[in-house]
């Protein structure tokens, strides 16, 4: 995970507070892989990234996750955990592109990447610059977390988990009880964008089609929906899914699960719990901020302790 002491993570959620949703993943995938350049992450498959912003939230903030979710049928809010390490499973290597077969149509596509999924999400972004969301999906969002790593302090976390660009993917690989119909147009319209992209081959009846001047609309529903599946086996971590039942009616609810921004409300909430600290310690002692950050946890929260007492 390369330097990620305090002061390099409140440079990082310094930089981040310029950004929405993918810059501030962009970021958060650079503290997980400090060796690699930006090109080479945007050409990631996006399940490939989740995979590591889960491997860097189990280094800061332990395994378990809290979770919170609103149920979509009586407004119920419910909480449960999830176990960082039951997520993130990396996309397998892939010699050549994925191949569907349906009816007199076969379809060869790559796995999106990260470049793809934000390049979809503005094709289909609104007025104010933000992908519309997907339909038939509710946003989960952290209710808290306690770590026993490098940042082995409480953490308080409320912020939804939906991000800008990763709608674009929710309308591309979700397929909820087997069908793939996205009831959305903007959804649909997300969907259709980002399959666009990934298109290598097109054979209708043997007979090649220009992928690159196919309307991904012409593909009957029935393709869709296989090629929807094929990158979901292929890819699991880039959507993933949640589908709890309420206890209060039984119903179930399908909750999207954004690493990126469940990460980035958890180390906004660190860092401004962090910089309070730096404040009072600096007032009673006079210390600087890099002498104050290069304290463990375990002896600033004594020091701050003391302050109290006193």
């Amino acid at each position: 995970m390369g330097n990620t002491g305090p002061a390099e993570l409140l440079a990082i959620w310094e930089a981040g507070l310029a950004h929405h949703g993918p810059g501030r993943a962009l970021l958060l995938h650079r503290a997980a892989r400090p060796e690699s350049a930006a090109d080479e992450l945007l050409s990631l498959p996006v399940g490939e990234r989740e995979a590591d912003l889960y491997a860097l939230r189990r280094a800061l903030f332990g395994e378990r996750m809290q979770i919170r979710a609103e149920c979509g049928a009586c407004g119920e809010a419910m909480e449960f955990d999830l176990d960082a390490r039951d997520l993130g499973v990396r996309p397998r290597k892939r010699d050549g592109p994925l191949r569907v077969a349906e009816g007199e149509w076969t379809v060869e596509f790559r796995l999106p990447t990260v470049a793809d999924l934000e390049a979809a999400a503005h094709a289909v972004a609104g007025a104010d610059g933000r992908a519309v969301a997907g339909a038939g999906a509710h946003a989960a969002s952290g209710a808290g977390g306690a770590g026993d790593g490098l940042l082995s302090e409480d953490v308080g976390v409320g912020g939804p988990v939906a991000a800008d660009g990763d709608e674009a993917a929710e309308a591309f690989m979700a397929a909820e009880g087997g069908d793939a119909v996205v009831a959305s147009t903007a959804a649909a319209r997300a969907r259709r964008a980002l399959l666009a992209r990934c298109l290598v081959s097109v054979h209708r009846a043997g007979q090649p089609v220009p992928a690159d001047r196919l309307p991904v609309a012409e593909l009957p529903e029935p393709v869709q929906r296989k090629l929807a599946e094929a990158a979901e086996r292929a890819d699991p971590a880039a959507d993933v899914t949640l589908n709890v039942a309420c206890p209060a009616c039984g119903e179930a609810t399908r909750a999207e699960l954004d690493i990126a921004s469940y990460l980035w409300a958890e180390l906004d909430h660190w860092a401004r719990d962090l910089l309070l600290d730096v404040h009072l310690l600096a007032t009673a002692y006079g210390w600087s901020e890099p002498q104050i950050l290069a304290l463990s946890p375990l002896r600033r929260r004594y020091y701050l302790e003391l302050c109290a007492d006193g």
